[in-house]
């Protein structure tokens, strides 16, 4: 998953769709997809003399943030710079992370799924402006109209009128539900904005694009990544999803600060039902070569029988991918310091974030997972790539790192604290979370008690989207379990009236929540709403868009 912070400018976004439309119009003659085939290293060029001290710098940040292990690879002119580990693997243990240790990259697996997309559509097995029911019959949003008038394309844009992270619980964290029952689900997810108004990050049709490969390509969206994709470039040791490792592997641990506070592993996550959305495993090595093939314009290190380049895709494809279609509104910064990272323009590609630097375009995506981000960066113009793999729960790291290497090669001779600039906008999000609770804590009626006894709130509740959730009384308490995710489990306490706190036994997930019941006029349970407590949980979270009603003794399960 990913929060994404920047934003943009309108105008600069339709005049990069306009200028883009009449090539997307063009339908070149389909072409056979792209062999496996391997690669070898590149010679490694010096790195820049502002990045001297960039050892003690990833260091400096991995303690400000309390990351144990960071990865970072950078390239330029298609030469791999530099690919290195930082730290351990897993806190209190001995094994470090190197160029190879296996990250979950989360979110930057999108650009590999509408990479397979732009093949797919280059071998004439579909269009990017096909309607999805073109290819997925049954396929359905909760708008007549916005199912019949969905495309591939947009499926990769952000823009479906779904709100930021809607539907997000039907596999985080994980469930039981398949791919195809998470998008047959879809149909019952709330659009609550306007289709192509604007934008608002989005998972769940990252699972519809997974099912459009499977069917356009007769594969498995893991095969398809695993042939056309990994062993093309040269990505040997990267996975599809947490399965496929195997015990001694070189695989880092992730990290999550229990209650926001101490920091622990987390269990390893397996996203077999949206792999398209954020499943891959990968190390900086591999990406290496990923972040080249891009900066060549789809072009491979390989030669074929012709004497040219093969090609992962064409550069009219890359253009597609690298066009904007969803502007983003520019916002302010956090904290002063970090003024000059602010862009002029901003918005979202075909599985990339947009936005420029120092007069320069970026396109760059970030990922989010339980106890791993990461950010992978381009600046085409200097063919220049940076990405950074953490297995903590840090933003803040992995931009601090990032941005001293842009500055290097975009703005030398100057040295920016990074780190001091994200520590000052991190401990100002604390600050604000903890204010958040205060007042939470201060309109709090502390002396009020249930309508109900505790038995009252008990049974099943069923939401249109999600399916089933249990309230059970166990021990003199409430008990509140989702029926289709083991992880969320909790303990029910009261709060004021008819609201009670929910915490969670897994004391990583950082998602407590408020749920409050509604009586009807016979003092009976109509209805049940959540929210997260605090501001800090990740939007993934979406226990917001739960209508929760009782579910009568003898009805179906939700599944039926």
């Amino acid at each position: 998953m990913t929060r994404p912070v920047l934003s943009t400018r309108v105008a600069a976004a339709c005049a990069l769709v306009f200028a883009a439309t009449g090539a997307w119009a063009q339908t070149p003659a389909p072409r056979p997809l792209p062999p496996p085939v391997s690669t070898g290293d590149t010679a490694r060029p010096l790195l820049p003399a502002q990045l001297d001290d960039f050892g003690a710098y990833v260091d400096r940040a991995r303690k400000t943030f309390d990351v144990p292990g960071i990865a970072v690879a950078i390239v330029k002119d298609g030469q791999v710079v530099m690919e290195q580990g930082f730290g351990v693997r897993e806190l209190g243990k001995g094994d470090k992370v190197d160029a190879r240790t296996l990250f979950a990259i989360a979110s930057n697996t999108k650009a590999f799924t509408a990479a397979a997309l732009q093949q797919l559509a280059e071998a004439g097995k579909l269009d990017m402006d096909d309607r999805v029911i073109d290819h997925l019959p049954w396929f359905r949003m909760s708008d007549a109209y916005v199912t019949h008038e969905m495309r591939i394309r947009d499926l990769l844009a952000h823009r479906s009128g779904l709100s930021l992270g809607a539907g997000d619980l039907l596999y985080w964290p994980p469930t039981s539900y398949t791919t195809k029952e998470v998008v047959q689900r879809l149909a019952n997810v709330p659009i609550k904005n306007g289709f192509r108004s604007g934008y608002a990050y989005d998972n769940i049709l990252f699972a519809v694009a997974t099912l459009v490969i499977e069917q356009a390509s007769g594969q498995s969206y893991a095969d398809y990544v695993r042939e056309h994709i990994f062993k093309p470039v040269g990505m040997d040791e990267s996975l599809i999803d947490k399965t496929y490792l195997k015990s001694g592997m070189d695989v880092a641990t992730g990290h999550a600060k229990a209650d926001f506070k101490k920091l622990e592993p987390v269990p390893p996550m397996a996203w077999l039902n949206d792999p398209g959305a954020g499943g891959i495993y990968s190390s900086v090595h591999d990406l290496a070569r990923w972040m080249n093939v891009q900066l060549a314009g789809g072009a491979l290190p390989t030669v074929g029988a012709d004497g040219k380049p093969q090609r992962l895709f064409s550069e009219d494809s890359q253009k597609q991918m690298w066009s904007m279609l969803t502007p983003i509104k520019t916002g302010k910064p956090p904290v002063p310091e970090l003024a000059p990272l602010m862009p002029q323009f901003s918005g979202y590609g075909e599985s990339w974030f947009l936005s420029d630097y120092q007069g320069r375009k970026l396109v760059w995506h970030t990922g989010g997972w339980p106890g791993m981000v990461s950010r992978l960066t381009l600046v085409p113009q200097l063919k220049l790539g940076v990405v950074v793999l953490t297995n903590a729960e840090s933003g803040a790291a992995f931009n601090a790192i990032t941005y001293r290497v842009l500055d290097a090669y975009l703005n030398p001779g100057t040295k920016t604290d990074w780190v001091a600039a994200y520590d000052k906008a991190v401990k100002k999000a604390q600050a604000k979370a903890d204010d958040s609770f205060a007042k939470h804590e201060a309109a709090r009626a502390k002396n009020s008690k249930p309508s109900l006894p505790l038995a009252g709130y008990a049974g099943t509740y069923r939401d249109p989207w999600y399916g089933d959730v249990v309230v059970s009384q166990e021990g003199g308490k409430l008990r509140l379990r989702f029926s289709h995710t083991p992880q969320l489990v909790g303990t029910m306490t009261p709060w004021q009236h008819d609201s009670f706190t929910v915490r969670w036994d897994d004391r990583t997930l950082n998602a407590d929540a408020f749920i409050t019941f509604a009586l009807d006029e016979d003092g009976q349970v109509r209805e049940a709403r959540m929210e997260p407590i605090s501001p800090l949980t990740d939007f993934s979270f979406d226990f917001q868009d739960l209508r929760l009603a009782p579910v009568q003794k003898g009805a179906k399960d939700s599944k039926d």
